[in-house]
C-alpha cells in the first residue's frame, strides 16, 4: 500500500506543478491529475487494480468515519481546484470529456459532503450490510484471505455507520420510518445460530477443487472463526440498534423538502443523478407529458391484444390472470435466460464492438428480495427477483432482461471496461443518468430487435417505460410538492401494470432515495433525442451499429458529454470505432 500512496503523491505533485513551456502540456497534467485521483480512490477504499482494469476489494473495508469523510472532501476540493487551473481550451475533444467526467465526479463528492450524506446510511432498497457476503466467485487463496480480512473488519465498519446514523437522527436527517418497516429482516438473516447458515459461509462451502487440502482446511477454519467471532456479533449489534434505537426515532415526514436545508439538498440530488440542469418543476411537467404519450401507446397495444374493456380493466387482467405467473423461480429465470440468448443472436446487427466479458443471471439474494426491486444488472451478473412470483409477471421479464443484462447494464459495463484507450478512472465510472438511461433505451430497442413476441410483452415494455415516466411525477411530487405516500402509490398503480407489491416497494425506494429515480427517463429521452438528431442529419449514412458503439465507448459520462460526442459523430459523417469492422 505504501507504494500506491507514494505513486499517488508523485502524480498529485506532478499534476499541480506550475505550467510553463518546458513543462507538461495541459493534457499531460490532466492525465496525471486523473491518475492521482484514481490511485487515491483505490487507496482510500482498499481496492486493488487487476491487469484487466477492474477494481477489486482488498483485505479491509473502507472507513466511513466522519473525520475520514471530511478529509476526503478536502482532498477532492484540492483536486477540483487544480482541475480549475487547467486551460481546458487547450485540451482535445477527448481530453475535454475526461475533464468533464472528473469535474462531475468531484462535484458530486463535494455535494455529498456538504450535506454530510453519510449520516443517513439506510434506505429501503439495499444498504451498507447487503453486499458484504461473498459468493462463489473467488479463484485464489489470496481472494479468500482478503475476504476473511474484510469479514474481520465488519465490526469496525458497522460501528462507524451506527455513529453516523446517530448523528443524522440528532439533526433530523434520516430515512422516513414508513420505508424502513420490516427491513430489519435483511439484517436478521445474518444473525444465525450455526455459522454454516450464514450467507458469508457460501464461498467456503464451495472451495475450488484445485486448492490443496491444507489450504482448504486453513481457509475453512479461518472463515468459520471470522463468522462466529466478527460477522454474527456485528450483525446482532446492528439489528439491536436498528430496532431499538434508530427506527423509533426516524422521521415521520416523507419529502426531502423536510430535511434541514431540504430544497438545496434535493436540487443537489437532482443534479447528481441526472447530470442535467433541470428544476423539480421542469421535471414534474416533463413527467406528465410522457405519461400522457405512453398512455396513448398502451391503448393501441391493448387493442392489438383483442381486449374489449378499458385500459384499467386490461391492467387488472394482466395483474390477476394466472397465465402470466411463473410456477417456479427456475421458470422465471429460464424465461430471462432465453430472452438473453435471443438477444445474443441480434447483437451483431446493432453493435459492431462486442465485449469479451461474460455475465451470468442469478436470483436476488433472499435476504433482501422481499423488498428489493425487480432486478439489477452488473458487470459479472444481472439479478432477477424470484420472491413472490405472482408479483413478477412473465410479460415484464423480456424488458427487464434487456435492461439489466444485454444490451443493458452487464453488456454496457463490459464494453466500458474493454476500452483500452480510456483513462483508468473512467472504465468503471457510473453516472445514473447515462447508465439507467441506457438501460431504459435498450428496453425500447427491444422493439426494433424483435424481442417482444406478444402484445402482452409489448405492454410489459410500455408499462416499464410508464413506470419510469411516472417516477418523474412521483419523485418530484414527494420531495418538492409534498405528496403523501398514498398519493404516490395511487398514481403508480393507476398508470402501470406493476403488481401491488412492486408498487409499494418502488414508492418506498423513491421516498428513501431522493432524485435517483429521475435518472432513467431523463437519460433515455436524451439518448433517443440525440439518436433522432443523428439519423436526421446523416440520412443514409447513419449506421445504428456505429452510433451504439460510439455511445458505449464513452463508458459512462454526464449527459452533456454524450450530447457533445454525438454532435462530433454527426460532424464526422457518422464514423464508428477505429479497428471495428462494420461491413
Amino acid at each position: 500500500m505504501r507504494t500506491a500512496i507514494h505513486r499517488t503523491a508523485v502524480l498529485f505533485a506532478a499534476a499541480f506543478a506550475t505550467p510553463s513551456s518546458a513543462q507538461d502540456s495541459a493534457e499531460e497534467r490532466l492525465d496525471n491529475l486523473a491518475d492521482a485521483y484514481y490511485d487515491y480512490r483505490l487507496e482510500q477504499f482498499g481496492l486493488t487494480e487487476t491487469e484487466g482494469g477492474q477494481a477489486e476489494p482488498g483485505d479491509r473495508l473502507w472507513s466511513v468515519a466522519p473525520e475520514e469523510q471530511r478529509a476526503r472532501a478536502v482532498r477532492y476540493a484540492e483536486f477540483l481546484a487544480n482541475l480549475d487551473a487547467l486551460n481546458e481550451n487547450a485540451l482535445s475533444d477527448d481530453a475535454q470529456t475526461d475533464a468533464l467526467v472528473l469535474r462531475t465526479l468531484l462535484e458530486q463528492e463535494l455535494g455529498d459532503a456538504r450535506f454530510a450524506e453519510w449520516e443517513m446510511p439506510f434506505d429501503s432498497d439495499s444498504n451498507f450490510w447487503s453486499y458484504l457476503a461473498g459468493r462463489n466467485g473467488f479463484t485464489s487463496v489470496e481472494d479468500y484471505e482478503n475476504y476473511i480480512g474484510r469479514m474481520r473488519d465488519i465490526p469496525r465498519y458497522f460501528e462507524e455507520h451506527i455513529t453516523n446514523a446517530r448523528a443524522g437522527l440528532e439533526r433530523g436527517f434520516s430515512v422516513p420510518r414508513v420505508t424502513l418497516l420490516g427491513r430489519d429482516a435483511s439484517i436478521e438473516a445474518y444473525v444465525v445460530e450455526d455459522y454454516r447458515d450464514s450467507p458469508f459461509w457460501k464461498p467456503f462451502a464451495e472451495l475450488p477443487e484445485r486448492f490443496s487440502d491444507g489450504d482448504k482446511a486453513q481457509l475453512r477454519r479461518a472463515g468459520q472463526n471470522a463468522i462466529i467471532e466478527s460477522v454474527i456479533p456485528a450483525y446482532a449489534e446492528l439489528l439491536d440498534f436498528f430496532r431499538d434505537e434508530y427506527l423509533p426515532e426516524t422521521r415521520t415526514t416523507l419529502g426531502a423538502s423536510e430535511f434541514p436545508d431540504g430544497a438545496a439538498y434535493y436540487a443537489q440530488q437532482i443534479r447528481q443523478y441526472t447530470t442535467l440542469d433541470l428544476s423539480a418543476e421542469d421535471i414534474h411537467r416533463i413527467g406528465f407529458a410522457e405519461v400522457a404519450r405512453i398512455t396513448a401507446e398502451m391503448e393501441t397495444v391493448k387493442e392489438e391484444a383483442g381486449f374489449e374493456g378499458s385500459l384499467a380493466e386490461f391492467v387488472n387482467f394482466l395483474r390477476t390472470d394466472p397465465q402470466f405467473v411463473a410456477r417456479s423461480g427456475d421458470e422465471l429465470m429460464g424465461v430471462s435466460a432465453y430472452v438473453a440468448k435471443r438477444v445474443d443472436g441480434k447483437l451483431g446487427d446493432y453493435f459492431g464492438f462486442l465485449p469479451r466479458h461474460r455475465f451470468t443471471i442469478r436470483p436476488v439474494d433472499p435476504a433482501i428480495a422481499p423488498f428489493y426491486t425487480a432486478g439489477r444488472g452488473g458487470l459479472d451478473a444481472c439479478q432477477m427477483n424470484t420472491y413472490d412470483l405472482p408479483s413478477r409477471p412473465l410479460y415484464n421479464i423480456p424488458a427487464l432482461t434487456l435492461h439489466e443484462c444485454a444490451p443493458g447494464h452487464s453488456f454496457q459495463a463490459a464494453v466500458a471496461l474493454e476500452q483500452d484507450e480510456a483513462p483508468r478512472f473512467r472504465r468503471q465510472t457510473y453516472f445514473s443518468g447515462f447508465g439507467e438511461g441506457w438501460g431504459l433505451y435498450v428496453e425500447y430497442l427491444g422493439e426494433e430487435m424483435g424481442i417482444y413476441r406478444t402484445p402482452y410483452e409489448r405492454f410489459g415494455r410500455l408499462s416499464y417505460e410508464m413506470w419510469r415516466a411516472a417516477r418523474l411525477v412521483i419523485d418530484t411530487g414527494i420531495h418538492h410538492y409534498g405528496w403523501s405516500r398514498e398519493q404516490a402509490i395511487d398514481y403508480l398503480a393507476r398508470h402501470t401494470a406493476l403488481s401491488e407489491r412492486e408498487v409499494g416497494t418502488e414508492i418506498d425506494r423513491y421516498i428513501s432515495w431522493p432524485g435517483q429515480a429521475l435518472a432513467y427517463k431523463l437519460g433515455e429521452m436524451t439518448l433517443r433525442r440525440v439518436r433522432s438528431e443523428a439519423e436526421l442529419a446523416l440520412g443514409e449514412d447513419f449506421d445504428i451499429r456505429k452510433f451504439h458503439d460510439v455511445v458505449l465507448s464513452l463508458g459512462s459520462v454526464p449527459l452533456p458529454a454524450l450530447e457533445r460526442r454525438i454532435n462530433a459523430f454527426i460532424a464526422d459523417g457518422g464514423q464508428g470505432l477505429p479497428g471495428v469492422a462494420y461491413d
